[in-house]
């Protein structure tokens, strides 16, 4: 049996870098968040338990709600993806 991997999402983020989520399952029966980040050749893979990505979640949540509500200063300058 080998490791079981079922896509959740793909965003493609600034600076031209991709971000993937995957579900995966181990041989052990362990379940993991994947998260890969692609910046041109270079890949990023990290994997995440359910609290950790929960609590990841909600911090990246929480930031960008006070980023739309201006309680967080940004900086306008940088180019968009």
């Amino acid at each position: 049996m080998s490791d079981e991997r079922t896509p959740i999402a793909s965003f493609a983020a600034p600076y031209r870098r991709e971000v993937r989520l995957e579900a995966v399952t181990f041989e052990s029966g362990m379940k993991m968040l994947r998260v890969i980040v692609r910046e041109g050749h270079r890949i990023t893979q990290l994997d995440l338990d359910p609290a950790t990505a929960r609590a990841w979640g909600a911090a990246m949540s929480e930031w960008a709600d006070a980023v739309e509500t201006g309680a967080v200063a940004t900086d306008d300058s940088s180019p968009e993806a």
